[in-house]
């Protein structure tokens, strides 16, 4: 199964320069909380997410059209490709801890998203002599690796 298969064309993106106001109305319309950022030449350059724009609101006491997205986009940028295997997709969401990715051309220019509300749609149960090409087992597992996060260790402090 290639990422083609499973994901979302045509999907909102936003540029750096929007202020968070328009990002968060982009999800607000696209029932989305992430969106691709894309520069000037059109090629993916980050993520911004829901959770991104609430922390940004929160902690820096500023209104929603005060803060640009780029003030806050992720640039360590997780992302996929549509002719690759979905288990590509599966080991970068893995590895990236991250639910979503923005599926880009070989320019880098964005074609769709996969989600693992996506994958979660597409997988199957494993049966007796039946093996899927998309496994709930495999996805459950590539959740559960998704959800868990590497905390710093704590000290605890000599009595």
């Amino acid at each position: 199964m290639k990422v083609k298969d499973v994901m979302m064309g045509s999907p909102y993106f936003c540029s750096g320069e929007n202020n968070l106001g328009v990002a968060a109305e982009l999800m607000w319309k696209g029932n989305c909380g992430f969106l691709p950022v894309v520069d000037e030449a059109g090629t993916v350059c980050g993520v911004v997410t829901d959770r991104d724009i609430c922390i940004a609101l929160c902690t820096q006491n500023a209104r929603a059209s005060e803060l640009k997205v780029r003030d806050v986009t992720h640039c360590n940028l997780h992302f996929c490709h549509a002719e690759d295997d979905i288990h590509v997709a599966l080991r970068s969401m893995r590895e990236g801890h991250v639910r979503r990715l923005p599926v880009l051309d070989r320019e880098r220019k964005l074609t769709g998203v996969i989600s693992m509300d996506d994958v979660l749609t597409h997988a199957e149960p494993t049966s007796l002599g039946k093996y899927p090409e998309l496994s709930a087992d495999e996805t459950v597992r590539t959740y559960r690796k998704i959800l868990r996060k590497d905390l710093p260790a704590v000290k605890r402090a000599a009595a």
